[in-house]
């Protein structure tokens, strides 16, 4: 069964560009306030579970370009149907859509909320959820390329964010991080465990594979993007481990927005509301590719326009913001965004590569078979 993707030259994007998107993808609405959870588990050593997290990902991301490499131009989707067969391999699909569905409105939903903390409280959800909403269409209606070039931007004029770190850094303490290694193993992986929701987005990579030109550098800069958002993450803890005490650390929601709000200049008094409304430019890509990823597979499902396709899923997401009011059920939402995110995203690429190498090794074998009966 030939599964691949038939696409036109129109449709590729430069390989270099898939840093920006990786990086792009991974760094949201996690960054804004994951310290909290993480020291939960590990404590001063939060930092090293960062890390730990991040060399996950790097392993994963390894067994995903492996998986898609042996498939040539073929995505996620076909290769589950050419593994599982059509029934099996469409329901698994549906899962995968399913996920980026429920990860786009994840996003939608806590940055709505951070507006409506931080800015504008008596402002109405349904607002917000459909100015954002009606963003994300008209990116998604210019096609992936679009979609790359916003991944791109998104990086690029972001890049003046991060060193505001320096600020807060002038009243941190490095001796907040001493002992090294006072917290066992579980409690590390614990706290690595707890930064699935906030790095996810990488495997974007399983879709976006086909549409890239020079597939032989995949690896070389899914790795370097990696690398970066690993990088951010970790300078992030180690400033907020150094300046916030246990217990204001422990009770902050938002500890890198609160970061922002000590940063003043004689021209600008209140900086962290810049970095809340900036932060739009930040969770427009997240948006625009979990959408185009449950576009790409829901078209292999069923024979659907992406016009009527993307009217009908901004409108079950807008009545779902609607319904979803508490900071409880966020948080319910961000949880089980986690741990399905987990298991999909860390666990079932390692498990698909092994499925992989077994299938081609059989294919190989019956294929000397029958060229030698």
């Amino acid at each position: 069964m030939d599964n691949s993707i038939r696409l036109e030259p129109n449709d590729m994007f430069n390989t270099y560009l898939l840093f920006f998107v990786i990086h792009s993808a991974q760094i949201g609405v996690g960054v804004q306030g994951f310290q909290r959870i993480v020291y939960q588990n590990a404590k001063h050593d939060a930092w090293i579970s960062v890390i730990l997290a991040g060399i996950a990902t790097h392993i994963v991301a390894f067994c995903m370009i492996k998986t898609l490499e042996a498939y040539g131009s073929n995505d996620l989707y076909g290769i589950q149907q050419d593994i599982y067969g059509k029934w099996l391999g469409n329901f698994l699909n549906a899962i995968y859509i399913l996920y980026c569905s429920i990860a786009f409105f994840a996003v939608l939903r806590n940055y709505i909320e951070v507006i409506q903390a931080w800015l504008f409280p008596d402002i109405s959800t349904w607002f917000l959820s459909a100015t954002l909403i009606l963003i994300t269409i008209y990116a998604f209606t210019g096609g992936l390329r679009v979609i790359v070039g916003i991944s791109f931007f998104s990086v690029v004029l972001a890049l003046w964010i991060f060193p505001m770190l320096i600020f807060p850094m002038k009243f941190a303490t490095v001796d907040s991080l001493f002992p090294i290694l006072e917290a066992n193993v579980g409690s590390l992986l614990k706290g690595a465990y707890s930064m699935t929701f906030t790095i996810l987005g990488f495997e974007i990579l399983n879709v976006i594979y086909p549409f890239i030109k020079d597939k032989k550098k995949t690896s070389k800069y899914t790795h370097l993007a990696l690398l970066a958002s690993t990088f951010i993450y970790l300078s992030v803890m180690l400033v907020s481990i150094g300046y916030y005490s246990e217990g204001k650390l422990l009770r902050t929601v938002w500890a890198t927005l609160t970061l922002f709000s000590f940063i003043s200049f004689p021209f600008m008094e209140r900086f962290e509301f810049v970095a809340v409304c900036f932060w739009m430019l930040i969770i427009l890509p997240n948006l625009c590719l979990y959408l185009w990823a449950a576009y790409r597979g829901v078209i292999r499902l069923v024979n659907i326009s992406g016009t009527k396709f993307v009217w009908i899923f901004s409108f079950i997401i807008f009545l779902g913001t609607l319904l979803v009011e508490s900071r409880t059920q966020i948080n319910m939402i961000n949880n089980q965004v986690g741990k399905v995110g987990f298991y999909l995203v860390f666990v079932y690429p390692i498990l698909l590569y092994l499925l992989t190498i077994l299938k081609k090794k059989f294919t190989s074998q019956k294929e000397q078979t029958n060229e030698n009966p």
